[in-house]
């Protein structure tokens, strides 16, 4: 197995998971709005919290569904889904701290030589034999 490919599938499990739990955490707070409306007993505070409960959900939902879809994409080795982490980690920069690591390493991952050729279905290029050691040379004299 390629080095690179172990990367590529960390990456679509970090992608994976986080896609998890930000629906997760959308699905919590949509209810748990929701029940605070119910429980204040008056019909337009439960109007209202069920708009900002649907409004939150909803984006979370939509900020974690393109992780997750990349994520899954990649254990398939789809190109589009590289284009889409890489999109999607690009914006993971500006979530400090743990988005800036998992963004900065998905990048490196996704943009490396050997990956790129994973996915373009061509054999990781081998590294370079080291070169032989140069021969002793004479130090210059000085007269």
């Amino acid at each position: 197995m390629n080095p690179m490919e172990k990367h590529v599938t960390v990456v679509a499990a970090l992608r994976i998971g986080f896609g998890v739990l930000g629906l997760a955490a959308a699905v919590f707070v949509f209810c748990l709005l929701t029940a605070i409306g119910v429980v204040a007993d008056d019909e337009d505070a439960t109007v209202v919290l069920s708009l900002v409960a649907t409004g939150v959900a909803g984006l979370l939902t939509l900020i974690s569904l393109p992780g997750l879809i990349g994520g899954i994409g990649l254990l398939s080795r789809k190109g589009w889904a590289r284009i889409l982490v890489l999109i999607v980690s690009v914006i993971d920069l500006l979530n400090v701290p743990i988005g800036t690591a998992v963004g900065a390493y998905s990048i490196w991952v996704l943009v490396e030589e050997n990956t790129v050729r994973l996915f373009r279905g061509q054999p990781p290029r081998e590294p370079a034999a080291p070169a032989p050691p140069a021969a002793p040379t004479e130090p210059p004299t000085y007269d």
